[in-house]
């Protein structure tokens, strides 16, 4: 078999093909490196965040009620669930999205009132639920989510777990249907406008309040201030007046006379048999008998999307 001939001037050029490989290989298996983990990177995050084995939004369910109820994205929603949990809000600030010190346990009337305009106008949606867990808040947030829900052309179905009491009893207090366990806590209808004064600390400390203001009532109410009698007068005519507009709002929405509403309205909240009893709900239960009852209302096995 004959060999291949190669002159010098070949091999030389061999040569520096080489050296010049050797040279720049340290480079070439960095770009090969950085490649691989380009190709590696994608993949997980397809895998993780968008392929068909990996998670998704509507793997993670919330602590409530709503975990039970949750359906797949294949079934089409029958009835639109809203969280009426913490502190009862008119509105939440836009600063509070990563604001470690913001208090996150708060539904705003805002939220919830959209959300139920929003219901009425898709026409898949037979029935709204509100699952209330709350110690309540503001009077406005209260009265404005009272009156959506009572302006619903959809039937509203109120589902009292731990807590629906003030505020955000007023909020519910015009529902189709009130559900609550027989050990939820009621009612609570009342006004309170009560506050820590530091004035006797303040006088211990050396601290002297100056006040700077264009007109008798402006600091009224200032922790720091002593407050007058005629201040707490005047709190004690508004609290009187929500007060008021609290039972008329309830006579009214739960078909009760006023009288009736003014002789439990002490601010007490009751558990949930004394609360049918005074008419302030319509059945002891919870979301599984409240799914019962729009089991009826919507021809047929609720679809729940929260």
């Amino acid at each position: 078999m004959e060999g291949i001939n190669v002159t010098k001037k070949e091999k030389g050029q061999v040569k520096k093909v080489y050296a010049f490989l050797k040279k720049i290989s340290p480079a070439l298996i960095g770009i090969a490196v950085i490649a691989a983990g380009v190709f590696i990177g994608c993949f997980i995050s397809f895998y993780v965040f968008g392929g068909s084995s990996g998670y998704n939004s509507e793997d993670l369910s919330s602590s409530d009620y709503s975990s039970e109820s949750e359906t797949s994205s294949d079934q089409a929603c029958s009835v639109i669930g809203i969280n009426l949990h913490g502190t009862v809000v008119t509105y939440i600030p836009n600063h509070a999205e990563g604001d470690s010190f913001f208090d996150y346990d708060q539904t705003s009337s805002e939220e919830v009132t959209w959300s139920i305009e929003d219901a009425n106008l898709d026409p898949d949606i037979k029935a709204i639920l509100i699952e209330v867990d709350s110690g309540g808040g503001s009077p406005v947030a209260g009265e404005e989510i009272a009156k959506a829900v009572k302006a619903s052309a959809k039937p509203v179905i109120a589902v009292i777990r731990d807590l629906g009491v003030s505020s955000a009893y007023w909020a519910i207090s015009s529902a189709d249907k009130i559900f609550a366990s027989a050990n939820s806590d009621v009612g609570s209808i009342g006004v309170t406008m009560s506050y820590v004064s530091n004035v006797e600390k303040n006088k211990k400390e050396g601290l002297i309040y100056e006040q700077i203001s264009s007109g008798e009532f402006k600091d009224s109410g200032n922790p720091d201030k002593a407050l007058t009698a005629g201040e707490k007068a005047l709190f004690m005519r508004d609290i009187n007046i929500i007060y008021n507009n609290f039972i008329k709002s309830v006579s009214e929405n739960r078909g009760l006379t006023m009288a009736a509403v003014k002789s439990f309205a002490d601010s007490s909240s009751v558990l949930g048999e004394k609360a049918k009893e005074l008419g302030l709900i319509d059945k002891i239960g919870g979301i599984e008998e409240a799914k019962a009852y729009l089991n009826e209302v919507t021809d047929g096995e609720p679809v729940i999307c929260w």
